[in-house]
């Protein structure tokens, strides 16, 4: 009969709301191959059946379990126990940039709202919806988020600033660059870009792309170009002159 190895981890973990909380240490016996997700529910199981901890797919695509892991942000269905050192503790915590609701749980509707105010592809007139394929690929790679929000919530913007009321965020730069570099679309969202949606307070650190679970190249190619466009109708001095001679 195969016998199973199994192994003790020590776990501290958020316990609280918005209003406040604390870390608190469990200890539970894990297996090989587990992720800390697979501790945090050995967790509920053991010792705390009231905690709080959203989750769904446990396959690193539905976007559900982002939180903060020995303070990085990721998926803790992706993050594997082994990972880590024998005997270290593994600290889990909520998302910084949005309210906490109870223990490592979110708050995150505020992305939901951002969403809303950015409308939908907009087809050019009698359009054929023919495309190259190598047009499609230019934003294929973008339709691959899974809004884990895990790129909003290392945005310093947002985390560091509290920028929320004139920034939508990387997440939602890349819906737009979705829309705004689709073959077919004929929507101008660039005056909004600038002024509604505040592109102008990224400041390219690349941390987005950095934790990006599906590995979206979010800065170079999405908000670099979008930056690249607006540069090109609001500050090119000779794209002025000609704006202001041809009355556009």
């Amino acid at each position: 009969m195969l016998e199973v190895m199994t192994q003790q981890v020590t776990l501290e973990i958020f316990r609280g709301d918005d209003d406040g909380g604390e870390m608190s240490e469990y200890s539970v016996e894990v297996q090989e191959g587990m992720v800390v997700l697979d501790a945090v529910h050995a967790v509920q199981a053991q010792h705390a059946p009231d905690m709080a901890c959203r989750w769904n797919c446990k396959a690193g695509k539905c976007g559900s379990c982002s939180a903060e892991v020995n303070g990085h942000s990721k998926l803790m269905c992706m993050d594997r126990l082994d990972n880590y050192e024998p005997g270290e503790t593994i600290a889990v915590r909520p998302m910084k940039t949005f309210p906490v609701i109870k223990d490592i749980v979110c708050d995150v509707s505020w992305n939901y709202e951002q969403n809303k105010k950015i409308g939908q592809l907009q087809p050019r007139l009698d359009t054929d919806w023919l495309f190259t394929q190598r047009e499609a690929d230019r934003v294929q790679e973008f339709r691959k988020c899974i809004e884990c929000f895990l790129c909003q919530n290392v945005c310093h913007v947002l985390r560091d600033h509290d920028r929320k009321d004139d920034f939508v965020g990387p997440r939602f730069l890349v819906r737009l660059a979705s829309l705004e570099m689709h073959p077919i679309d004929a929507g101008d969202r660039l005056e909004q870009i600038k002024d509604d949606y505040g592109i102008g307070y990224c400041n390219i650190t690349k941390c987005c792309t950095e934790v990006c679970p599906e590995s979206i190249t979010i800065t170079d190619n999405a908000i670099i170009p979008l930056k690249e466009r607006l540069a090109d109708r609001y500050y090119d001095p000779l794209a002025w002159i000609r704006n202001k001679l041809t009355g556009r």
